[in-house]
C-alpha cells in the first residue's frame, strides 16, 4: 500500500477521536501554537485567499478565518474526508466562513499564484514526497506570499529528549490506542515525528522549492517548530 493511501485510512479511522486525543495528549499546549503560527499568517488587513494544507479536522482552519478580516477566502484540504467530515461540522457549529475540500496536497488543484497565504499545521511529515508537497505549495502561492508551517520535533536537549521519548513512543501509543482502538495510529504518529527531516535540512527543502527569507522558530523546548518562507523571487 503506498504511504498516501495507508495515511488516508489511518486518519479515517481515528478521526472520531482525534480532536480530544490530540489536546489531551498535548495537553492543550497545542492551541498556543496555532495562535502564534495565525499572527503570522494574518498579518495584514486586507482580504486574504489562504489554504491550509493537510487540514484534518479543520483547528487551524477556523482559527485562520476567526482572524482574516471581512472578505477573505479561507480553504482546507486533505486527503481523509473522515477528518474533514469532523471538521465540517466544527465549522457550522462555529459559524466561521470556511471550505473544507479533498485534495492531494502533492498535486493541488488550484492555479498557479492563487493564496496570499498558505498554512500546515503539524501535516508536513505526512506528505509521501515532502519535496513535491513544497513545491506546489510555493507554485500556487502569490508572488510576495507566505508559507507558515507548525510541525512537531525532537527536542535538542538530551534531557528533554529522553523524556520526550519516553512519552511518544511508550506512553502515547499505551493511551492513544486505548481511547481510539488503534494503537497502530499512535505509534506511526511519534515514529513519524522521529524520521523528520532535521531543521537544517528541511529548511534546505524549502529553499529548493522556492522560498525565500526562511526562518524557523523552535517553541516549548524544540517539541514544535514553526517554519516560515516566503515568495518574493521572480
Amino acid at each position: 500500500m503506498a504511504k498516501k493511501e495507508g495515511i488516508r485510512k489511518l486518519f479515517d479511522n481515528i478521526a472520531p477521536n482525534y480532536d480530544k486525543l490530540n489536546h489531551i495528549l498535548s495537553l492543550n499546549i497545542d492551541k498556543v501554537w496555532r495562535r502564534k503560527a495565525v499572527r503570522e499568517l494574518v498579518d495584514e488587513h486586507r482580504p486574504l485567499k489562504v489554504l491550509d494544507v493537510a487540514c484534518g479536522t479543520g483547528d487551524f482552519t477556523i482559527e485562520i478565518a476567526r482572524k482574516v478580516a471581512s472578505g477573505s477566502e479561507v480553504i482546507g484540504v486533505d486527503i481523509s474526508d473522515g477528518m474533514m467530515a469532523v471538521g465540517r461540522k466544527k465549522i457550522a457549529e462555529v459559524g466561521v466562513n470556511a471550505q473544507l475540500k479533498v485534495a492531494d496536497c502533492e498535486d493541488l488543484p488550484y492555479e498557479d499564484n492563487t493564496f496570499h497565504r498558505i498554512a500546515v499545521g503539524f501535516g508536513v511529515r505526512n506528505f509521501e514526497h515532502l519535496q513535491i508537497g513544497l513545491n506546489e505549495m510555493y507554485r500556487v502561492l502569490t508572488h510576495n506570499g507566505k508559507l507558515v508551517i507548525l510541525e512537531l520535533s525532537v527536542p535538542s536537549n538530551s534531557l528533554l529528549r529522553w523524556c520526550y521519548k519516553l512519552y511518544f513512543l511508550k506512553v502515547l501509543p499505551a493511551i492513544g490506542g486505548f481511547i481510539s482502538g488503534d494503537r497502530s495510529a499512535y505509534e506511526y504518529l511519534p515514529d513519524s515525528v522521529l524520521h523528520f527531516p532535521v531543521p537544517d535540512k528541511f529548511i534546505t527543502m524549502m529553499k529548493n522549492a522556492g522560498f525565500d527569507k526562511v526562518t524557523h522558530t523552535p517553541l516549548t523546548f524544540g517539541i514544535c517548530r514553526m517554519y516560515i518562507g516566503k515568495k518574493t523571487n521572480l
